[in-house]
């Protein structure tokens, strides 16, 4: 049987052509973690360790899916966001850091403050609203979403945490019927919005595996949910209630210029940790 040392060399060397150094390292290292389960500190104290015939034969079947480019969160199924730890498989989108950038923000914007209502736009695996009612003092949240294969993660997630998130199996561009209006404090979104003509960039594993749905926009209306989610928010938000979207770095200022040009009362383009325009934030 192989050493813990000896399997992570394995998988390193097999999947370099899908995932190079330093990449493969540290995938290696995660499904070495999801196999043994056994945390990074207790990997490298039992390095010498000899795994099972069963633990062998788990990694021998990930590291083939692996090879085909297929997302390291796709063959555990598990994807870690802000403190939860996520079921996620091909129905719904990988949630990215970028993502926990803007959940950190609604979060730190609104502690200490009670009984918030809460709706996310696009809501896909449920990463937001989820985190949203993890971390803050909420009363009612809603996740809204088109595919119902992502919901069906979605819920996985909310059973999962047993928290109290409502899903509406709904098409964004349809009016929203089970919100009141001039009703929520918090309105997030993170939409499809990489062009079409930005696919010749991406790599292999998210074109071939991630839900395109979830993903592209047509090149010729970029801005196309930004603007319906917009006139929800200007129906839905309480005054002073917040909007927050998540966006392609090419559009923050075209964003935030619909945003006051369609009435609301401040808009602010806001960096990722990266230095790229990547959240937009205005007040109603």
């Amino acid at each position: 049987m192989a050493t813990v040392q000896e399997t992570r060399q394995y998988i390193r060397e097999n999947i370099q052509e899908a995932y190079p150094e330093p990449e493969a390292g540290a995938i290696a290292q995660r499904l070495l973690e999801h196999v043994l389960q056994k945390s990074k500190l207790e990997l490298s104290l039992k390095k010498d360790k000899p795994l099972t015939q069963e633990q062998e034969e788990q990694v021998k079947q990930a590291v083939t899916r692996l090879q085909e480019s297929e997302p390291i969160q796709y063959v555990l199924e598990e994807v870690y966001f802000y403190d939860l730890d996520l079921f996620i498989d091909k129905r719904a989108l990988i949630p990215r850091p970028e993502t926990e950038e803007l959940v950190d923000l609604v979060v730190k914007e609104h502690a200490g403050q009670r009984g918030l209502h809460v709706l996310d736009i696009c809501t896909g695996s449920g990463c937001i609203p989820l985190a949203l009612a993890a971390n803050l003092n909420v009363e009612q949240v809603y996740g809204l979403e088109v595919s119902n294969g992502a919901l069906e993660v979605a819920q996985i997630n909310a059973t999962k945490y047993n928290l109290p998130v409502r899903w509406l199996h709904q098409d964004v561009f349809e009016p929203v019927q089970s919100i009141a209006p001039a009703s929520l404090d918090i309105l997030t979104s993170n939409p499809p919005y990489v062009l079409e003509m930005e696919k010749e960039q991406m790599r292999a594993n998210v074109l071939k595996y991630e839900p395109h749905l979830a993903l592209f926009v047509l090149n010729n209306d970029p801005l196309r949910y930004y603007k319906r989610i917009t006139e929800l928010g200007l129906d839905l938000l309480k005054e002073g209630g917040k909007l927050y979207f998540e966006i392609n770095e090419r559009y923050g200022q075209e964003v935030k210029q619909l945003l006051l040009e369609s009435g609301y009362k401040s808009a602010e383009v806001i960096k990722d940790l990266f230095g790229k325009d990547r959240m937009v934030k205005a007040v109603k």
